[in-house]
């Protein structure tokens, strides 16, 4: 059974595996194929800079501006949002909606702690942000960002910014960009943690974007994120639940997900994919098993599933999933640009 609400679907495009064998070209096709089908409504490239090295997301977002026409243009994830100047990500992003023709969707999120180690720990050091810094420079940039797209010249004082009368061009095409958070941790957390960061989405944020949670607690925490809008005052404004889900369509279910294995460990490190991630992280098989899966997510409330594609022949599962999978949804689903 497929719930009752209008559906969006997105395409993520694997910006990092440019290093590991996949074409740039191909990543550019891939977006026209999906403009071209009617059948996405978007696409999405990841972000990361020195921790998960990848085609810059901006940058690779312009370049896809310009071989697209319809379908909206958007950020999985943003991470590193705490580490940019929101003074030059104002005209980055603005400039990037004019040249779509006010296509953008930015989804910003915390990036990596210190305690991750590694890469993450360099990153953030390299950046001259303490790990403890990171949310309030997420909420403050959001704030930031909202007044810099507005009309008036801004003057604002936070902990991290201070601006004095500073207007920012150019301007986005669209009256109100959307901006979403990303946050999900993928296990139980304690209850006020819980509740801090339903409610940073519900008081900052127009969509949440998650991936790998179980539907179930999805579908509570969601409801929990309108709630506290409504208490914000923002009843109906947070109104967008992306997914992010990786997909790979092949009879020889074993072989998909044999293949999305060695895909993901590429692409985020060898031993950091297990079973119990790829639980709810992972829709693979013949087309009906991906359609059933798609369906539970969903049936818990999901309106924007972001699919990306765990196999380099990103074409080829493209194909297959408009002609196999997509067609199970088209009733739920909104056409492109509406």
């Amino acid at each position: 059974m497929i719930a009752p609400h209008a559906l969006r679907f997105g395409l993520s495009l694997p910006n990092r595996a440019v290093l590991f064998g996949l074409p740039v070209e191909v990543l550019l096709q891939t977006a026209e194929q999906a403009d071209a089908s009617g059948w996405f409504d978007s696409v999405w490239v990841g972000d990361n800079f020195l921790s998960k090295p990848r085609l810059e997301a901006i940058v690779t977002l312009s370049a896809i501006a310009g071989r697209t026409s319809k379908v909206r243009l958007g950020t999985v994830c943003m991470a590193s949002f705490p580490l940019r100047h929101p003074l030059t990500l104002a005209i980055q992003w603005a400039s990037l909606d004019v040249l779509s023709g006010g296509r953008t969707i930015l989804v910003v999120c915390n990036g990596g702690s210190k305690s991750m180690g590694g890469a993450f720990a360099t990153e953030l050091a390299a950046s001259g942000v303490l790990s403890s810094e990171r949310v309030g420079r997420v909420e403050e940039g959001i704030e930031v960002l909202r007044l810099f797209f507005g009309q008036d010249p801004v003057t604002y004082q936070g902990k991290f910014y201070s601006f004095e009368n500073v207007n920012v061009l150019p301007k986005p095409v669209q009256a109100r960009v959307p901006i979403g958070i990303a946050v999900n941790p993928h296990t139980e957390v304690d209850p006020a943690t819980e509740e801090r960061f339903l409610r940073r989405v519900a008081r900052l944020a127009d969509a949440w974007q998650t991936d790998a949670v179980d539907p179930e607690v999805f579908r509570r925490r969601w409801a929990r994120i309108q709630e506290y809008a409504e208490e914000y005052g923002r009843a109906g404004e947070v109104n967008d639940a992306q997914l992010h889900l990786m997909v790979n369509i092949n009879e020889d279910a074993d072989r998909a997900q044999r293949e999305s294995v060695e895909f993901l460990e590429h692409y985020y490190g060898q031993g950091t994919i297990d079973d119990a991630l790829l639980k709810n992280w992972l829709a693979f098989g013949p087309p009906e098993s991906v359609i059933e899966k798609l369906g539970v997510f969903i049936e818990a409330g999901y309106t924007t599933p972001i699919l990306r594609f765990t196999s380099l022949d990103q074409r080829g599962q493209l194909e297959r999933c408009v002609n196999e999978v997509l067609p199970a949804f088209r009733d739920r689903m909104v056409p492109p640009g509406q």
